[in-house]
């Protein structure tokens, strides 16, 4: 009996032992991917992407900037937890998670970079002028039925942009005719301008509720608005 109790202290102590020399905060499972799967459960894809800038820079031109830099790891999870320059701070995630997301960042290089579609989409507008778009607005050439995509930014707009822009994106007391900004105005910058927000003209920022995708879709259906060739009102979809 004594033996047995002294084999246990031993188990017990080496045990403890171990835990202590365990780094505080460091992640109980560390597999390959988890730091992607928090950047994808947080807001950081509303201003970031892999390989192109939306609000703020892609995660391949972090990871250049933090590229030779001793402690660029702890450096990196730090700016993820205070923010600043135009980065909301994550102070709500732990030490763990910050560095596995820091970790997933600064294995982003430029080989990662996907080609964007260059596909050209023409449509005929009624005045019978033809207009070249990178997008396609409509399931078959000019219509009646709106993609998916143009009638998520419809159904989006409606729930949220309406109440400041007006119905059908023709403008209000409150916000300009979105028709008339996206004729000026290309879809990184719209895309700048939504995130952020314009807090001198008291338009609030979208980064963190709407995802890139979100706005990438209402673009589509206020450029689809802006050129008279979506309708107002409902527009017919492929989903009827």
């Amino acid at each position: 009996m004594i033996r047995r109790c002294g084999v246990l202290r031993t188990v017990v102590v080496a045990a403890m032992a171990a835990a202590a020399a365990k780094p505080q905060g460091a992640p109980s499972n560390s597999a390959p991917g988890n730091g992607e799967k928090l950047i994808q459960a947080n807001d950081c894809t509303s201003c970031h992407a892999v390989n192109r800038e939306v609000v703020g820079p892609s995660y391949s031109e972090v990871a250049q900037r933090y590229a030779g830099q001793a402690e660029a790891l702890e450096k990196l999870a730090a700016k993820i937890r205070d923010g600043g320059g135009g980065m909301t701070p994550h102070p709500d995630l732990t030490d763990a998670q910050r560095t596995e997301m820091a970790r997933w960042i600064l294995s982003q290089t430029a080989h990662t970079a996907i080609q964007s579609e260059t596909k050209q989409y023409a449509y005929t507008r009624k005045d019978g002028t033809t207009i070249q778009l990178d997008f396609p607005l409509f399931v078959d050439t000019n219509g009646p039925k709106v993609t998916k995509d143009v009638f998520h930014g419809y159904q989006l707009y409606n729930s949220y942009c309406y109440r400041c822009h007006g119905t059908d994106a023709t403008g209000g007391q409150l916000g300009p005719d979105l028709r008339r900004s996206v004729a000026a105005m290309k879809l990184p910058e719209f895309l700048a301008v939504a995130m952020a927000g314009r807090k001198e003209k008291g338009m609030p920022g979208w980064a963190g509720f709407l995802s890139e995708d979100d706005v990438v879709h209402i673009y589509k259906y206020v450029k689809g608005r802006s050129l008279d060739l979506v309708p107002s009102g409902r527009p017919a979809s492929e989903q009827d």
